[in-house]
């Protein structure tokens, strides 16, 4: 059994379990997966053993645990990674940490009206201002990673980064959603899209049953088609 024990929630709605999962994906480091559906008995009854914070995720890494995406990215990068978390250049790897903080931080607006929802589709409408100046500064900030660090690949910073672990629920809440995107960050949402890793991960929503109401019922998006991307 591997030393690596890593907590998640759901994975049609738990953007923040998604993160270090694809970074451990990617670097294709063995752990255990460990999926407690968020707001169920089962939940409450185990996490409090698992989590210090009493949330997910966590990494258990033999007796030691570590838990918030952002933290455990750092840890996996220093401890099993050599550093590889992050881009080499020391240009390119402070411009990284920087977006990946701001993701940390911010976009409450995009968090809290574009809701991770892996199985549905809807047609897009504003969600007012606030949350378009969020949408735009992330389109601003991919197009501006992707024209400076990004000649070596299709990630961020070429290769894939921490970066792109703390953006990609962010591409895919935008496909969810139909958010217009056009140039570079379109180019971006389609490279997270076509990724193996969040291809298995989207193919893991597809097969969970639980419905959260509070992410479903939403009066401003309409389903597309059938409603559902599975």
């Amino acid at each position: 059994m591997s030393e690596l024990k890593l907590v998640i929630g759901n994975k049609n709605y738990s953007s923040w379990s998604l993160r270090p999962w694809l970074l451990l994906r990617h670097h294709r480091l063995r752990f255990e997966e460990i999926c407690l559906p968020l707001y169920t008995a089962e939940y409450t009854t185990r996490i409090a053993a698992l989590s210090p914070s009493g949330k997910v995720p966590v990494l258990h890494h033999g007796d030691f645990a570590v838990w918030d995406s952002l933290a455990i990215c750092e840890y996996v990068s220093e401890q099993l990674l050599d550093g590889r978390g992050w881009p080499a250049d020391p240009r390119a790897r402070a411009v990284a940490r920087a977006a990946s903080a701001e993701m940390h931080a911010g976009f409450q607006g995009v968090r809290t009206n574009l809701p991770m929802n892996l199985r549905g589709r809807f047609l897009w409408r504003s969600p007012g201002p606030e949350v378009e100046a969020e949408i735009a500064r992330i389109v601003g900030l991919w197009t501006d990673c992707r024209a400076r660090f990004g000649a070596l690949g299709p990630w961020l910073f070429g290769e894939f980064s921490i970066a792109d672990a703390m953006y990609v629920p962010v591409a895919l809440r935008f496909a969810t959603y139909n958010t217009p995107l056009e140039g570079a960050a379109a180019d971006y949402v389609q490279t997270c899209l076509d990724d193996e890793h969040v291809r298995a991960w989207r193919g893991g929503a597809c097969q969970e049953t639980e419905s959260l109401p509070q992410y479903e019922a939403r009066e401003l998006w309409e389903p597309m088609g059938g409603g559902s991307a599975c």
